[in-house]
């Protein structure tokens, strides 16, 4: 049996991914749907190697009939749409911050909560998490079910692509310009990016923290335990694919790096390379274009009871983005559809 599928936001970045990642994985597609803004309307967008669809309106496009949506347009068109598609009977997978903290909207990572999947029937919306929360809580699933995660600091080392097409033209253009001695203009990014790092992610809140970094707290404990602390610090880099983060966690029970890569290693959508030689771990540059989760840099931490650090790093595109909403996609058709 296959589905009606229609794919918002599919002429962006993630949205393009989305479209790869579902030729891929051979989901069961009968009828699929390009949709995007007027101004992209009859361009065409690759659905596999020898396949291509034109794209069609999302303002015009009907939902009726349609059984599964995924979307990544931006939160605002989102918020408008999202919802139309479900009255229509679509279940909608989405890839925008807006419907995240609903409490009637399941927030998943299919390696870590799939069964939360089962709460998509109050809203026929589904959400999927924030790049950078999702590769980390997949790598903290497995550790907290050993030794139970009382606190987690992390740093992110967050890529262009985070920003989309436009973060990476601009990363593009202005280490190009560099080189020739052209003067830098932030248009995407508050300050250079070229041959820098920016500590600013999404904007500034109230308390000093980025919405960025509030993500990366409510998100994990929506997701794995409400009890987990989180303070992170996020910052873009100099990077067009690939998420890094340096993560230091605090447990209420012993675990010994030699636990940590056993238990790591058994992990769904997690590979562990962790040799301590050069070359002995994975860089970003390393994950792009990978579905996996990897893991190097397994070490104690000691300055508190019980601490371990790990380096975790995954293409935001695809782990991030794309082929975790295919990979919710996959296990609503199969459990609940």
């Amino acid at each position: 049996m296959g589905y009606r599928v229609a794919v918002v936001g599919a002429t962006g970045a993630v949205g393009r991914e989305i479209m790869s990642t579902l030729s891929e994985r051979a989901f069961p597609i009968d009828d699929i749907a390009a949709l995007a803004s007027e101004r992209s309307v009859g361009s065409k967008i690759s659905f596999g190697e020898d396949d291509e669809v034109k794209v069609q309106n999302l303002a015009a496009f009907d939902f009726k009939g349609t059984d599964i949506v995924l979307s990544s347009p931006g939160a605002s068109i989102s918020a408008e749409f999202s919802p139309k598609a479900a009255t229509k009977g679509a279940v909608v997978i989405d890839n925008t911050s807006h419907f995240r903290m609903d409490p009637d909207v399941p927030l998943i990572v299919p390696e870590v909560n799939a069964e939360a999947i089962a709460g998509y029937s109050k809203r026929n919306i589904i959400a999927n998490p924030n790049c950078s929360t999702i590769q980390m809580v997949v790598a903290l699933k497995p550790l907290h079910e050993f030794a139970t995660i009382r606190r987690v600091v992390v740093a992110t080392y967050q890529s262009a692509s985070g920003s989309g097409k436009e973060g990476m033209d601009e990363l593009f253009t202005q280490t190009r310009g560099i080189y020739v001695n052209e003067q830098v203009r932030p248009e995407v990014f508050t300050k250079q990016i070229a041959f820098n790092v920016i500590p600013h992610i999404d904007k500034f809140m109230d308390d000093g923290s980025t919405k960025e970094e509030w993500k990366m707290v409510v998100e994990t404990k929506k997701i794995l335990d409400p009890a987990i602390k989180v303070n992170a610090t996020c910052v873009r880099v100099p990077v067009f694919i690939g998420h890094a983060e340096a993560i230091t966690i605090e447990f209420e029970n012993p675990i010994s790096p030699e636990q940590a890569r056993e238990v790591l290693s058994a992990q769904d959508g997690v590979t562990v390379v962790d040799h301590r030689v050069d070359e002995g771990y994975v860089t970003p540059s390393e994950c792009a274009g990978e579905d996996q989760v990897y893991v190097s840099r397994i070490r104690s931490d000691p300055t508190v009871d019980n601490g371990l650090s790990i380096w975790v790093v995954s293409d935001n595109l695809r782990k991030g983005a794309a082929l975790n909403a295919v990979q919710i996609a996959e296990t609503l058709a199969r459990d609940y559809m």
